[in-house]
């Protein structure tokens, strides 16, 4: 590519070789409705099946397709992060792989960019083929999260969004490590709004992101994105020394007026010693996650590093 495309698109792939095809069939469909150049850039991130031998064949195939492959498996949001630093487009589209982000709805998304707004986020209405157990937790985290953060993060959003490329460059230029990129996009600010839609179920393969990982970015967007953690850990101390007074005041009653109480021997005690230990490892876990926060700034390694980068022009701007 010699000249900058208008649109890129950012997708990252781990272990897709079920749905490359159809993702790459739906995506193209769509590329041919664009009012001008098109960039898909696909990045592996560390898939251990054919996905990226099946990344090496579109490229061949079609000269739209960019591709990168990370050394290892860094996560989602980092490939996301890869994708974005290579992107070149005036719109930047970022959407998973499993289709369950349809490629379809850009078409909305670019058309609400045509109206003036720089960010449009596609907000999910539905989860189809979803059981309760993963609706409900999502339901209840995105609220939390909503009510806690410094910022208004919209509620039942994920990554799948278009971003005006003043918006990318502002991302890109933002040095977090622990990244949270729907959190950062809120932050970030400009003008806004939603797409919504019905999010499908994957088209084929396993879920990839598994409850550690959702719970993962869950304590990632939420430390990232509120003090409120850091405050609690001052309640639950101030609520400990409440009870701990409350609880010598009951122990000298109970010695004056109910010697022969078992509440007054060993078993208070124990109870006091159980009690006023979970109120400091509770403090310290949160204190910690912080503190790693900072621990994984200050070390200053690069977010990613690349095995293969194909299809961007050598002498990008």
């Amino acid at each position: 590519m010699n000249s900058k495309p208008k649109y890129s698109l950012v997708i990252p792939i781990y272990n897709e070789e079920e749905t490359l095809a159809e993702l790459y069939w739906r995506i193209s469909t769509v590329m041919e409705q664009m009012d001008g150049s098109v960039e898909l850039i696909l990045i592996n991130d560390g898939s251990r099946d054919r996905s990226l031998e099946l990344l090496r064949e579109l490229h061949e195939k079609d000269p739209r397709i960019c591709y990168l492959s990370l050394a290892r498996n860094f996560g989602h949001q980092i490939a996301v992060t890869a994708g974005l630093n290579f992107s070149r487009g005036q719109v930047v589209v970022i959407m998973d792989g499993d289709l369950q982000d349809p490629p379809e709805l850009i078409v909305d998304m670019v058309e609400q960019w045509r109206l003036g707004y720089q960010v449009v986020y596609a907000q999910r209405t539905q989860r189809r083929q979803e059981g309760w157990f993963k609706r409900l937790p999502a339901y209840m985290y995105y609220r939390i999260l909503r009510h806690l953060a410094d910022v208004d993060i919209p509620i039942d959003t994920g990554d799948f969004c278009l971003m005006d490329r003043c918006v990318v460059d502002v991302l890109n230029a933002m040095p977090e490590r622990n990244r949270y990129i729907r959190g950062l996009r809120a932050w970030i600010g400009f003008k806004q709004t939603a797409v919504k839609f019905e999010r499908d179920p994957r088209f084929a393969g396993d879920v990839k992101y598994t409850f550690r990982k959702s719970f993962t970015l869950g304590m990632n967007g939420l430390v990232s994105f509120s003090k409120v953690p850091l405050r609690l850990s001052i309640y639950l101390g101030l609520f400990a020394a409440f009870v701990s007074v409350s609880m010598a005041f009951l122990v000298l009653y109970w010695r004056l007026f109910s010697p022969g109480s078992a509440l007054t021997g060993l078993t208070i005690v124990i109870m006091a010693i159980f009690f006023l230990g979970a109120v400091q490892l509770v403090s310290i876990g949160i204190l910690g996650q912080y503190v790693g926060r900072i621990y994984e700034e200050v070390k200053g390694r690069p977010l990613y590093t690349l095995a293969e980068v194909a299809g961007f022009d050598r002498n990008r701007s």
